[in-house]
C-alpha cells in the first residue's frame, strides 16, 4: 500500500527554521517527482515546491522563494522542506504529494497521492 508520512512539524516562533520531512513507503517517491502543498484553515491548497526525480529540477512558490529549499534523498525514500524565516502567514498544514510524471507541479489534480499532512504553527 502507497503511504506518504509527513513529520516536523512545530508550533514556533516568527524568524525560526523548520525542517519536515515526507517519507514514502510502497516504493513511492525514490523515482517520483514530489510536491509540498500546504493548507490554511478556511484557504485553499497551496502549492509550496516541487522537485523533480532527479532532483535538479525545483519549483516555488513567491510567497517562499528564497526561504525555503525543497530536497530529496532517493536512498532514504524521503523528500525535505527546510523552512527559515518563517512567518506567521505560513501557519498552515504542510502535505507532501506523488506528482505524476511530467505533471505540472502547480497543478493540484496533477497529484496521485497524499500524505496527511503536518502541522507549522507560527506565532509573531
Amino acid at each position: 500500500q502507497v503511504q506518504l508520512v509527513e513529520s516536523g512539524g512545530a508550533s514556533v516562533q516568527a524568524g525560526d527554521s523548520l525542517t519536515l520531512s515526507c517519507t514514502g513507503s510502497g516504493g513511492i517517491i525514490r523515482h517520483d517527482d514530489m510536491g509540498w502543498w500546504r493548507q490554511a484553515p478556511g484557504k485553499t491548497r497551496q502549492f509550496v515546491a516541487s522537485i523533480r526525480r532527479g532532483g535538479g529540477d525545483v519549483e516555488y512558490a513567491d510567497p517562499v522563494k528564497g526561504r525555503f529549499t525543497i530536497s530529496r534523498d532517493s536512498a532514504k525514500n524521503t523528500v525535505y522542506l527546510q523552512m527559515n524565516s518563517l512567518k506567521p502567514e505560513d501557519t498552515a498544514l504542510y502535505i507532501c504529494a506523488v506528482l505524476s510524471p511530467d505533471g505540472d507541479p502547480r497543478r493540484a489534480y496533477e497529484y496521485d497521492s497524499w500524505g496527511q499532512g503536518t502541522q507549522v504553527t507560527v506565532s509573531s
